[in-house]
């Protein structure tokens, strides 16, 4: 069974009782259409996952088993612990890739793209940064990492990842310095000038001290949050699919097809660009004002998402592939929805409409 499903109920808890924290000390960390979005894009990455682990787990079951060199004991301690070590390093350049070339930072976008910074921001995934990114890893199959070992030091990587993203957690000293903390992660999350491309570190910030990546928070320049061209939507689909229909479009306008590969691997701001200054003051978060009605519906139904996803991914293993693709497709579609009636879309209250006629009606042979 995912391991995240034990997961999920932990992360809720400890969202609400971040936001309750946050607001008993007189705090704004959180905004709702922006919170349920975020939740809404780990939704659809976990969902996507399902389909896509199948694929990237196998090619490393399969590398170990037919080109590993060595078959390293998964018995031994110092095994898993060389495996963790090993993992957040790869997980270093697999993340600055995700910055540093645009085929990456398309999928890769999406964790930045909330204006805010809170635990639910460390649940706002992508559904397609695992094509480019699980190559990197292979190299632990060939050295012969059991793929048991590879894939709990990879759950414990991730999970560790989720308590830096908060506010509410200050700079920590000597701790700072060596391992990944919500003070060194904000500035990674910031679109300050000083803050573009730093702090890529998994667990461990060292990574960033050695490779010239690191940068200290600032007493005096609060970080801004986001990406220096928002996102300025709450739909999960186009905010996975909307930076690849820009770079396309660049390859596809390029005079030769040396340039329109090259646009790929370029930087996200351009080759040979310079990064404009960007002066934080100026900053405005993308907010819509829907109506506390829309808000409170649109919480009750995220709930209900999350309870169904729950029991998609504890039990897909027995469905028909039919079936769990219709049911992947109509939690894509319940996710898409609930972010057309945050914006204020004119047609959303329609849409919504469809959807609950049409799941109601696909519910009723269950019934």
């Amino acid at each position: 069974m995912n391991p995240i499903i034990y997961a999920i109920p932990v992360f809720m808890i400890t969202i609400l009782l971040e936001a309750w924290v946050a607001r008993r000390r007189g705090l704004q960390v959180y905004d709702l259409p922006d919170a349920i979005t975020s939740l809404n894009f780990g939704t659809l990455s976990q969902v996507s996952g399902v389909f896509v682990r199948v694929f990237t787990f196998g090619i490393y079951v399969y590398v170990f088993e037919n080109l590993r060199l060595y078959t390293l004991p998964q018995d031994q301690i110092w095994v898993w612990i060389a495996a963790l070590i090993a993992y957040d390093f790869i997980y270093y350049w697999v993340h600055r890739c995700g910055h540093e070339l645009n085929a990456m930072w398309a999928a890769h976008q999406v964790h930045h793209s909330s204006e805010w910074f809170n635990l639910s921001t460390a649940l706002r995934q992508t559904s397609t940064g695992a094509f480019l990114g699980f190559p990197f890893y292979l190299p632990m199959a060939i050295v012969g990492v059991p793929p048991v070992v590879f894939g709990t030091v990879a759950l414990i990587d991730l999970l560790y990842q989720y308590w830096v993203h908060t506010e509410l957690v200050r700079k920590l000293g000597w701790i700072d310095r060596v391992f990944v903390t919500p003070s060194n992660h904000r500035v990674h999350h910031g679109q300050n000038d000083y803050c573009i491309d730093r702090n890529y570190g998994g667990i461990f910030i060292i990574w960033d001290r050695l490779f010239g990546s690191y940068t200290e928070e600032r007493d005096d320049e609060p970080v801004m949050y986001g990406i220096r061209k928002p996102l300025a939507s709450y739909n999960v689909v186009w905010g996975n699919l909307n930076v690849y229909t820009d770079v396309l479009h660049k390859s596809l306008t390029a005079t030769t097809f040396g340039k329109a590969l090259r646009i790929w691997i370029d930087p996200p701001s351009g080759r040979g660009a310079t990064l404009a200054h960007l002066d934080p003051a100026t900053v405005q978060r993308y907010s819509p004002t829907p109506s506390s009605t829309i808000k409170n519906y649109v919480l009750l139904q995220y709930a209900l998402l999350a309870i169904a996803t729950l029991y998609f991914l504890a039990n897909q293993d027995d469905f028909a592939m039919t079936t769990t693709v219709l049911f992947a497709a109509a939690i894509a579609a319940t996710a898409v929805s609930l972010g057309w009636l945050l914006e204020g879309r004119s047609f959303s209250k329609h849409f919504e409409t469809a959807r609950l006629l049409t799941i109601g009606a696909a519910a009723l042979p269950l019934l």
